[in-house]
């Protein structure tokens, strides 16, 4: 028999880690290939990990509500013994067979040591009537801060909740100054200087004054996605330094155009052809213009992408936002845009969306004009640099130029809203990259063919 370590996937490029909410699967319980083991939730998306290998689930190393981070073990997985798995036991039985006696010894405290580590109780900050973030719980648990202790610590944030800088803060005069190990002793001081970027998000927790609820107010507790969704929002606008810029387009000839063909589309390829294919076409066109724009930042240093790949806004039943990814979206033809967006937006809404579904955005539309917004001011989605909100589509009064002179039409319009990491992508990029979306838009053939 051997073991196989079921660990937490890669769930975005910007996500580090995740919280279990569901074990799908007992000790004991058998497990089949591909079959969900138990469920997960990030900022972006909720979702089933599958098992990798057959066999039975003989551990869990994690509770309902931990934090995990990406490529931690989460399972062990006992499967039926394999040849390469005989040989190996074989030589390590082998190698112990010849080794001295002392040498023997010396693994077996070894393996007594580690075993009585790993069967060391794991602290549960659970029953505490004193709130705490799962970034401090976890921190507290690596750590190997007990419940105790964690209590006594004093808290800055709302209510004397303790922060994240608290409990870094406590670490550094709890840890003993007088306690000095040989090597420590035998090796002078080293002082080293620690390269940081630039710029740094502003850590220091500020006092929120609380909301008091009155007569007859409800108190609505936020959801979890909720909650994640404020902190990854709170730590955009901390890192970037969000500006916009904002022009109106005519889309009359594209408003005709989907007139005259969606309804033989429909029939042909059996998708609806929405506007949402036709402005990410447009927007996969600029971002190969403007490759500055399809870019990440990791400190100081700028990662320029080879790949377009257009994450696209997607409103849930809850009233949250999930980001499914468009990989590729400039080498899609308009059919294939389009099936690829109804696809991801149908099964969002149903939370039907796959991990590698989510990440690997370099890019992000939103459509706030679905809600009846003429336009909009979206935040970015880290570690991207820029997102596009699509304002509605308006019939207004225009001054339409002719050679005959100027007149007064009804022309279909609407505005984009580009925001943009001014760190790195300048007014003059940030203006003309949401221009030649706007160019294309205005330029629509209406006798193209699909």
């Amino acid at each position: 028999m051997s073991k196989f370590e079921l660990k937490l996937p890669q769930m975005g490029e910007s996500v580090a880690e995740a919280t279990l909410t569901t074990w799908l699967k007992e000790v004991g319980d058998t497990i089949e290939l591909d079959e969900a083991v138990f469920e997960i939730a990030t900022d972006k998306v909720d979702s089933e990990v599958p098992s990798e290998v057959e066999g039975v689930l003989v551990e869990k190393l994690f509770n309902v509500d931990d934090v995990i981070k990406v490529g931690q073990t989460v399972a062990v997985i006992e499967t039926n013994g394999t040849e390469e798995a005989s040989a190996e036991e074989n030589e390590i039985e082998e190698a112990v067979s010849k080794a001295p006696e002392e040498a023997v010894q010396t693994i077996e405290k070894s393996l007594v040591s580690a075993k009585e580590t790993v069967s060391a109780p794991v602290q549960d900050y659970s029953n505490s009537e004193r709130f705490y973030s799962p970034l401090v719980k976890n921190i507290a648990k690596q750590e190997g801060i007990s419940f105790e202790e964690l209590e006594a610590v004093v808290g800055s944030g709302n209510e004397g909740r303790v922060t994240k800088n608290d409990i870094l803060a406590y670490l550094e005069t709890r840890k003993p100054a007088s306690v000095k190990t040989e090597a420590t002793v035998a090796q002078p001081p080293v002082s080293r200087k620690v390269e940081e970027p630039v710029y740094k998000a502003l850590e220091t927790p500020h006092k929120v004054t609380t909301a008091q609820a009155v007569g007859g107010d409800e108190i609505i507790p936020m959801t979890r996605m909720g909650k994640l969704i404020a902190h990854h929002m709170i730590q955009s606008v901390a890192t970037s330094a969000h500006v916009q810029s904002f022009i109106e387009v005519d889309v009359t000839n594209i408003v005709n155009w989907r007139n005259k063909v969606k309804d033989s589309f429909e029939k042909r390829e059996g998708e609806k052809l929405t506007f949402t294919p036709i402005f990410l076409e447009a927007v996969a066109i600029a971002l190969k213009k403007f490759p500055m724009v399809n870019i990440s930042v990791e400190g100081d240093t700028v990662i320029k992408k080879k790949n377009i790949n257009i994450g696209m806004a997607a409103a849930l039943p809850d009233g949250n936002l999930i980001v499914p990814v468009i990989k590729n979206a400039d080498q899609l033809n308009l059919v294939g845009m389009a099936k690829v967006v109804n696809d991801l937006a149908n099964r969002a809404r149903n939370n039907a969306l796959k991990p590698d579904e989510i990440k690997d955005g370099t890019y992000t539309v939103t459509n706030v004009g679905s809600f009846g917004s003429v336009f909009g001011t979206p935040i970015i989605n880290q570690p991207q640099v820029g997102i596009l909100a699509l304002g509605a589509i308006r019939k207004m009064p225009s001054v339409i130029e002719t050679k005959e002179g100027d007149f007064i039409g009804i022309r279909s319009k609407m505005f984009l809203s580009h925001s943009y990491d001014h760190r790195v992508v300048n007014g003059a990029m940030g203006g003309m990259f949401v221009k030649a979306v706007a160019d294309h838009l205005e330029a629509w053939d209406v006798n193209r063919e699909i």
